[in-house]
């Protein structure tokens, strides 16, 4: 991986409406060019303890597996920012 590719963007913890393991997925928040807010989050499970609508600062990239629809991904060990 490119240290280049990692950039910090805030995301958010949101309820996903579809039936999941998790009452809460992480997605990115609107205005940030390239992440879209349609992008799932890759990250540590530390963040889906906080409360719906938290927002946090993280460093991450966007990446995909084999093809597959893009994601966002950061290191599930890196601290994050609760804002």
């Amino acid at each position: 991986m490119n240290s280049s590719d990692y950039a910090y963007i805030i995301v958010e913890s949101f309820n996903p409406r579809v039936k999941s393991t998790t009452p809460s997925h992480i997605r990115p928040i609107s205005g940030q060019g390239i992440y879209s807010t349609e992008m799932m989050v890759e990250c540590s499970r530390k963040l889906l303890k906080y409360p719906l609508g938290t927002r946090f600062k993280i460093y991450a990239k966007i990446t995909n597996k084999e093809g597959g629809r893009d994601f966002i991904y950061t290191n599930y060990t890196w601290t994050f920012e609760v804002i």
